[in-house]
């Protein structure tokens, strides 16, 4: 009897190894699984952390009069007919300078009728000049030193970026980065040239029929 019971002893052991090993072997497979799912979600999602909503309508579209760190000036009636993608940046910014790249690309690859226009918030003009010209890119940069543009603009997390139809009128505010470059974006964009009516002129009085 005692030899059967170390026996038994024996093959319960064998059989908790066996089910504990088991067990290891599952949980590893499963904690690979779930790491390969979280990367991907990861991946897919790196762009996805901003807040899109339409500028408010009863709310004015602040007018455009500036010069850039090259010395260009820009007006709201130089723009007028482009589709103006206004963002708003730092040096300091970490999803900034993630996102900045992305507009340069889409600097480059825009026709005319888009226009990649930046502002540096809150640092001297000279920081973001070197910045700039360290990371080559060559989109405008407007300076506001003082925080000026920003406040007219109701921005305040950065990056913010002001999508403006062109007709003039500011049409969405997207608070955090985005791919600039990427297929979404580019639907935005194409939504605006397409939907957007130019601003009409006042309309005159119809003449009395006879």
């Amino acid at each position: 009897m005692r030899a059967g019971a170390h026996m038994h002893l024996a093959i319960h052991a064998v059989h908790s190894v066996v089910q504990t090993k088991a067990q290891q072997v599952l949980g590893l497979f499963v904690a690979v699984v779930w790491g390969v799912l979280f990367q991907g979600l990861c991946a897919s999602g790196a762009w996805a952390q901003f807040d899109k909503t339409a500028w408010p309508a009863k709310t004015p579209t602040p007018a455009i009069e500036a010069v850039d760190l090259q010395g260009k000036a820009w007006n709201t009636a130089e723009l007028s007919g482009k589709v103006v993608v206004l963002n708003f940046w730092a040096t300091w910014c970490a999803p900034c300078k993630d996102e900045l790249p992305t507009l340069q690309t889409l600097h480059d690859i825009s026709d005319h009728q888009t226009v990649v226009l930046t502002i540096n918030v809150r640092e001297p003009a000279a920081r973001a000049a070197r910045y700039i010209q360290s990371t080559g890119m060559t989109f405008p940069v407007i300076s506001d030193a003082k925080g000026e543009l920003a406040k007219r603009w109701g921005v305040t997390v950065y990056p913010t970026t002001i999508l403006i139809a062109p007709n003039g009128q500011a049409r969405w505010r997207v608070v955090g980065d985005v791919d600039w470059s990427g297929s979404q974006a580019n639907a935005w964009l194409t939504e605006l040239r397409q939907n957007a009516s130019p601003a009409q002129p006042p309309s005159k009085a119809a003449a009395p029929k006879r």
